[in-house]
């Protein structure tokens, strides 16, 4: 008898029980949520690392107007859309742009070179008010001066070939335009959550995953869709600068739709992301 109860024993230890896998192994234990940033935070005025930030968002959308707008430039002066590299060249030109540019920025800013990013990031008290206000200052600043050095190279040309602003195109109504901009700037920043979130980092710290690059290729796709519609804003401090420089009445007529259409995009991306995603409100019940 005492043969055949330690054979059930070894029998039964041939079929272990089951582990939980995938999302269903997550436990507490693995990943801590971390506190929201405070709303004010006087203490970064003090710290160096709070000013090199934003003078790399001011580097970095400086150069991403500079990149961006002689390659609109150079389509427009075209004689035909083959003879130049077309609107797949432009919308390469500022996916591949925001590409390098989070990539070098990243671990000193966070990369957001756009106002809607930042606006959205807030909303999610991922940074401080203070940062986020410093940020913009810095993001538009930097827009102004890189469209500026395009006016500067080719003056006649610039104001000739439309200066690389943004406005609605003929035959699309501003609530078109509005439209597109709000999916547009939803797209890039549910896509920026998803690709710097900690959680997921922690997950899946298996599959690897360069953040930059599905953040630059949100941007790519999303100009292959509306630049036909609005020549793609869906960043303020881009449409900003190319007004500002270009300074002509159809340039300000629309204006209005590059700023309200990205901020509640990224509003709606934010609260998609920690509402729905994340479900940190009802954690915190919990």
């Amino acid at each position: 008898m005492e043969g055949k109860e330690e054979d059930v024993r070894v029998g039964a230890n041939k079929f272990p029980e089951r582990q939980p896998i995938g999302t269903s192994a997550q436990s507490d234990k693995d990943y801590k949520e971390p506190p929201p940033a405070p709303l004010i935070e006087p203490g970064e005025l003090a710290s160096w690392s709070f000013w090199r930030a934003g003078i790399a968002e001011f580097i970095a959308t400086f150069l991403f107007l500079y990149i961006t707008v002689l390659t609109v430039m150079g389509v427009k002066r075209s004689p035909s859309m083959c003879a130049s590299v077309g609107i797949q060249g432009i919308a390469w030109a500022f996916g591949g742009m925001i590409f390098a540019l989070v990539y070098c920025t990243a671990g000193i800013s966070g990369g957001h070179i756009n106002p809607a990013v930042t606006f959205g990031l807030f909303l999610a008290r991922k940074l401080s008010l203070t940062r986020a206000v410093y940020y913009i200052v810095m993001q538009c600043l930097g827009a102004i001066c890189g469209a500026g050095v395009v006016k500067g190279f080719q003056p006649k040309q610039y104001q000739a070939l439309g200066g690389g602003a943004n406005t609605v195109a003929p035959g699309y109504t501003k609530g078109s335009g509005l439209g597109a901009e709000i999916i547009g700037t939803f797209v890039l920043v549910y896509t920026v959550f998803s690709a710097t979130d900690a959680k997921r980092n922690a997950r899946d710290s298996h599959v690897p995953i360069l953040a930059p690059l599905p953040i630059g290729f949100a941007v790519f796709l999303v100009h292959l869709a509306t630049i036909p519609i609005t020549g793609t804003g869906i960043n303020p401090a881009r449409s900003l600068g190319a007004a500002i420089i270009f300074n002509k009445d159809n340039a300000w007529d629309d204006h209005w739709v590059f700023w309200v259409g990205p901020f509640i995009g990224a509003a709606l991306a934010a609260l998609y992301h920690v509402i729905v995603i994340r479900a940190i409100p009802f954690k915190s019940r919990s």
